[in-house]
């Protein structure tokens, strides 16, 4: 039986892992925290022992292989179907995305019409830029401001609308962006299929996610997890990489390799001469992007809306877990983007938050804040700047039984878990091809399975 090491405990690691142990290679991820699911998991809140996301993370419709991975593995029964999204504004009105029963991209017309956020001439320009990003190339790459700015928007609509649902989407700011993903975001997301929009929020903390479903398939399959342990560094010789050395001075050995590490850590991996070669030296180009999420505990509940997306408001996202435990009440906002928040403290940010809260739900104004606290991740994401792919290198590296996996690789798709998990199929794919038994192990994009019209 061939071997395979995965270094890399996350999404793109698990999805590499899976799809090969399922085609009879076996399988060891190695993987330096004591818990798997990478950015997307949870941490234990010190407080009460509960488990709490780092960054609540959600899937949408169009993100086909998450959806494959996790019905793989046997957790979808753990996430959740919005069909509606809330937007709300500071003066507490809200407005209800839904789809109608009509073909794409027809569709979401009316909850497009029904957004008192926009005046009926915003509509129009909105229509009109969606109408320029179907006829736009999928490879067209320029700055997305002046683009949008070029096709009729104005600064307003592109604080009200476009920024709205790219600054959460791509967890980077509008003048940053270039238009390849942006386009991807919305012709994906919102133009080419009905389900495409829907968003799939886990019911659970994200680390129940890798719990006993999650281990049980692995196990099933021959899979070791050794957790706790960190990879110092790949040996490679002239024919590929030979072994893996730890940091507590042990090996591994296998036939085949998956880096599966966020881009900042790779060129530590790696030997001075691989980390030389273009195909890796690129990665030193990629920019990351932060991300922030308040955590609060309230002693009662202030809304009753999931969810809600916040327009001209700090906060982005507000996601509402309910009771977690007897009198306290979990809510969760999130904030993408945040450079412009280092200077502050996180206790200023918590404070601007809960005041904010307080002016979209007025119940907020009678609640508690029993504890509160604020995690910011600095290197969530790959900042997706005009260009960007062209220091994202293909999962098959110019190392013979080397594959590379992570969201930041060549996957067509900007920085999310659907792109974590295509990236690890991806590297399947590479190491399948180079051992003589190429396989499309990809599933196709949602508008690509189904009809526009098909529910």
């Amino acid at each position: 039986m061939a071997r395979v090491a995965v270094i890399g405990g996350g999404l793109a690691g698990l999805a590499a892992a899976a799809a090969l142990a399922a085609r009879g290679f076996g399988v060891t991820v190695v993987e330096s925290r004591r818990r798997l699911g990478g950015r997307a998991s949870s941490f234990p809140d010190p407080a009460s022992g509960q488990l709490v996301d780092a960054c609540q993370h959600a899937s949408m419709g169009c993100c086909t292989n998450l959806d494959h991975f996790f019905a793989t593995v046997g957790v979808s029964g753990l996430l959740a179907r919005q069909p509606k999204l809330n937007f709300v504004t500071p003066d507490r009105r809200k407005s209800v995305f839904k789809a109608d029963p009509w073909p794409a991209p027809l569709h979401l017309g009316r909850a497009l019409l029904g957004a008192h956020y926009l005046t009926p001439a915003e509509k129009v320009r909105v229509g009109l830029g969606f109408a320029a990003l179907l006829r736009e190339s999928p490879d067209a790459d320029p700055p997305l401001k002046d683009w949008l700015l070029r096709h009729h928007q104005t600064e307003r609509t592109i604080a009200r609308f476009w920024g709205v649902v790219l600054v959460s989407a791509l967890n980077e700011t509008v003048d940053r962006l270039g238009l390849k993903y942006a386009r991807k975001v919305f012709v994906d997301g919102f133009l080419r299929h009905r389900d495409g929009f829907v968003v799939h929020l886990p019911t659970v903390p994200l680390g129940r996610l890798y719990s006993d479903e999650l281990r049980g398939w692995f196990a099933r399959h021959g899979v070791e997890f050794r957790e706790g342990v960190a990879v110092r560094d790949l040996v490679s010789t002239r024919s590929g990489i030979s072994h893996l050395t730890m940091r507590d001075g042990t090996t591994i050995t296998a036939d085949w390799y998956v880096l599966a590490v966020p881009f900042e850590r790779v060129l530590d991996l790696l030997p001075g001469e691989l980390a030389a070669d273009p195909y890796f030296a690129g990665v030193a180009n990629l920019e990351p992007s932060p991300i922030t999420s308040v955590h609060l505990w309230l002693d009662r509940p202030v809304t009753p809306l999931q969810h809600a997306v916040l327009v001209d408001c700090l906060g982005h996202w507000v996601f509402n877990r309910g009771e977690v435990a007897p009198g306290e009440f979990y809510l969760q906002v999130v904030i993408s983007a945040t450079r412009d928040l280092s200077a502050l403290g996180n206790d200023e940010i918590g404070s601007r938050v809960a005041a904010e809260l307080g002016r979209l739900f007025p119940e907020m104004a009678r609640a508690r804040v029993l504890r509160s606290k604020v995690v910011t991740e600095r290197t969530a994401t790959f900042s997706a700047v005009p260009g960007v792919d062209r220091w994202r290198p293909p999962q098959g590296s110019p190392v013979p039984n080397l594959a590379v996996a992570g969201d930041w690789t060549a996957t067509g798709w900007p920085a999310t878990m659907e792109g974590a998990v295509r990236s690890g199929y991806l590297a399947a794919e590479a190491i399948l091809t180079r051992a003589g038994r190429p396989e499309r192990v990809v599933r196709p994009e949602l508008w690509e399975a189904r009809s526009p019209g098909e529910p």
